[in-house]
């Protein structure tokens, strides 16, 4: 029954010619976003201990610590900025501002730290090495005192509201060198917010913003150098500068024009740092560098089109001609001929996907990189489920389409019904429904199954337009292509049942 299944495809001209032609417009519109940017090799991000790629770009106060030891300070005062353009500075901290204390291998970036620190709007928080995030005493309350410890590799941090009560926020084991820097740090990530959901992200908008945290009674216990330093981490200000001592003071960095700008001083104790940027994961989208891999393949749904067609059609078109009285008069067992049907169309429809997918990754991920765009690294891995995933994801939507096509029995209806069932509602969530509507249409219907193709990963502590215009997607891809398979399942149980049950003509 597969033999004789395979033959009916591929000695039709139209369904084949089908099939290529939507192989070929995945690969070839994986090209379509690489337009337009301005990237080099200067863009490229660094890479943290973990083998993530992330952001590193603060103010750091800091000196070296050689061993074991503390540091310990009191945060007085943490205000913010944000700049959404001209004339539109607003006095405000973003949620993921971030002032307090680290230690850290060196001032390079992307190498190994732990920091304790107060947030715009999360309260307390621990993070280290740039993917790890523990949470504190909640609430932007100032004072603040923190205080960080090590011990061998083992980084202990505590906050207190008072400076004699302290609360345990969290340890870490890191590799880390004898002579590390330890310091204060202050840093503030691009924002990206939506004011309106009229219709997609017509209402967002966004900018860099600035964070000023004023610390004193910074107190280092152990073996360190005497002079302060002061330096930009991932700027054009990258060169330390001596910033004074514990028993004296000294201006560096002017604040500049009225635009995100990095800068400290001291006077008598008390140390005043305004930094723009963020430690963190690097992440695609709105506050991030770089595109996903994901958009390479923005021509999936058009391919998609082209394999719901010819799935519908491979039995749509037997009903027409009366020609599926004969195959089931040769093999009364319909519920096998349709299992054969599906096992043929499913798996072509899966070799051309997967195939399409391997091909566009490269060549679009190249054309975008060769017309300026940066696109995110992503492990071999993910690049292989993408893959999978995209074959999987035309599969089941051509089997989906066969059986609807076979409880409909008219071609124009089925396709009708299955293009409003998986293209329409992904096409509506990538241009016009609000974030919120678009994530429920990608999560109970069958493009649902989309998400096979994420590659970009979201993190709750760094700020993002996480939606699907970006790659992200609001199920994880097993869950999404399970979706898609309960929706197949169903339409394709009802299909044997209403084969089995009515006249064929």
């Amino acid at each position: 029954m597969i033999r004789a299944e395979w033959t009916k495809l591929r000695t039709v001209r139209g369904w084949v010619g089908a099939i290529v032609a939507g192989l070929l417009l995945i690969v070839a519109l994986a090209i379509a976003p690489g337009a337009g940017g301005t990237c080099d090799e200067s863009c490229r991000l660094p890479t943290g201990p973990e083998g993530q790629e992330v952001t590193d770009a603060f103010r750091f106060v800091h000196r070296t610590l050689t061993g074991d030891g503390s540091i310990t300070a009191r945060i007085t005062s943490f205000t913010g900025e944000k700049f959404a353009g001209p004339g539109t500075n607003d006095p405000e901290l973003v949620p993921w501002s971030k002032a307090g204390l680290i230690v850290k291998d060196g001032a390079k970036q992307g190498t190994s730290y732990a920091a304790v620190m107060l947030t715009g709007a999360h309260g307390v928080r621990m993070q280290y090495d740039y993917v790890h995030d523990v949470a504190g005493p909640a609430g932007r309350r100032t004072p603040q005192w923190l205080r960080l410890t090590r011990d061998g590799n083992t980084v202990t941090t505590a906050a207190s509201a008072d400076g004699s009560r302290w609360t345990t926020v969290g340890s870490a084991t890191l590799d880390l060198p004898s002579a590390v820097e330890v310091g204060l740090f202050a840093t503030s990530p691009q924002f990206a917010e939506v004011s309106s959901e009229v219709f997609g992200l017509t209402g967002a908008e966004g900018g860099p913003s600035t964070a000023t945290a004023v610390f004193d009674d910074v107190r280092i216990d152990g073996t360190s150098a005497a002079a302060w330093k002061t330096q930009q981490v991932g700027g054009p200000s990258g060169t330390p500068e001596v910033i004074g001592t514990d028993a004296d003071s000294a201006d560096t960095q002017r604040p500049g024009p009225p635009q995100p700008a990095s800068s400290s001083r001291a006077e008598n104790g008390v140390y005043t740092l305004t930094g723009n940027g963020d430690i963190a994961p690097a992440v695609s989208g709105a506050n991030g560098l770089g595109f996903s891999v994901t958009q390479t393949l923005a021509g999936t749904f058009f391919g998609l089109i082209l394999f719901v067609v010819v799935g519908a059609m491979f039995v749509t078109a037997e009903y027409r001609r009366g020609m599926l009285g004969v195959t089931l008069a040769a093999t009364p067992r319909r519920g096998r001929v349709l299992a054969a049907k599906a096992v043929v169309i499913g798996g072509v429809a899966a070799v051309a996907g997967a195939v399409a997918a391997a091909i566009a990754i490269p060549v679009g991920s190249g054309a975008m990189r060769g017309n300026g765009l940066y696109i995110n690294a992503v492990p071999t891995s993910t690049v292989v489920r993408i893959v999978v995933g995209t074959g999987l994801l035309l599969a089941l939507c051509a089997v989906l389409a066969l059986a609807i096509g076979t409880v409909l029995r008219r071609g124009a209806v089925a396709l009708t019904a299955v293009l409003g069932l998986t293209v329409l509602p992904y096409l509506l969530a990538m241009s016009v429904l609000p974030a919120r509507i678009a994530d429920w249409v990608l999560t109970v219907t069958p493009a649902a199954a989309f998400a096979a193709q994420q590659s970009a990963v979201e993190y709750a502590f760094v700020d993002n337009l996480y939606v699907p215009a970006a790659g992200y997607f609001p199920l994880p891809p097993a869950a999404g292509l399970a979706v898609l398979l309960a929706w197949t399942a169903v339409a394709f149980t009802a299909a044997v049942v209403l084969l089995r049950r009515r006249d064929v003509r």
